[in-house]
């Protein structure tokens, strides 16, 4: 049975949405401060996270950058795209705006934790790319290409997700566990490394820049 934490001040939309997953057979966690999901996430690890923005204590976009390998869904009553835009390179898997429509957020739950499960496979693929995530080992059109353990974790997190422009502050944040070494103003350098790397299998360029925000996959 799958786990989905709750963190929401809003007790009245808590119940709701806790009433409505347990329907669903999911088992849910709650938290209703910023302080009170750190601790929560801590001592638990959900499936997925129904996430708040307008919490006391830390605020979510806060508490969304302390979240790590975990789909979250932001839930706010913020309609301003450039928030969406920025929840959404800066981590979150999905932004759904109040009032929603309880159909369409228990569709994307269900896409979040199926896309989250594909990920968490042994080998992952994105066209030409294949990682092998137990020997950490990645392949070009099936040649062997020996990585760093920086340029390894970069290239897993761009290949999870595909379609994505992740921002450098995300990429530095989410691969800061496997390579806590990885600063600001070395990124460029394992980035280009990494680039030259995939084009010396193949002239395919396979990672884009986009310039002053960050990075994505290329679909080739």
């Amino acid at each position: 049975m799958k786990t989905i934490a709750i963190i929401d001040d809003d007790e009245y939309i808590g119940d709701m949405l806790e009433e409505l997953l347990r329907k669903e057979n999911y088992e849910v966690l709650r938290a209703y401060s910023g302080t009170e999901a750190l601790l929560l996430l801590s001592q638990h690890r959900p499936d997925l996270v129904l996430l708040d923005l307008m919490l006391p204590g830390l605020s979510g976009e806060e508490v969304l950058t302390k979240i790590k390998d975990i789909p979250v869904i932001v839930i706010s009553a913020k309609p301003d795209v450039e928030d969406k835009v920025k929840l959404l390179l800066g981590g979150a898997a999905d932004y759904l705006t109040k009032p929603f429509d309880t159909k369409e957020l228990l569709a994307r739950i269900i896409v979040q934790l199926r896309n989250y499960k594909a990920n968490d496979r042994r080998i992952i693929t994105a066209g030409d790319l294949e990682i092998d995530t137990l020997s950490q080992q990645l392949s070009v059109e099936g040649v062997p290409v020996h990585l760093t353990k920086t340029e390894y974790a970069i290239i897993k997190l761009l290949i999870m997700n595909p379609s994505q422009v992740i921002s450098k502050s995300a990429i530095l944040d989410r691969i800061s566990l496997d390579t806590p070494d990885c600063m600001e103003s070395s990124l460029k350098v394992h980035m280009s490394n990494l680039r030259k790397k995939l084009r010396s299998v193949s002239d395919k360029e396979y990672i884009e820049v986009i310039w002053g925000i960050g990075y994505k996959l290329n679909e080739v």
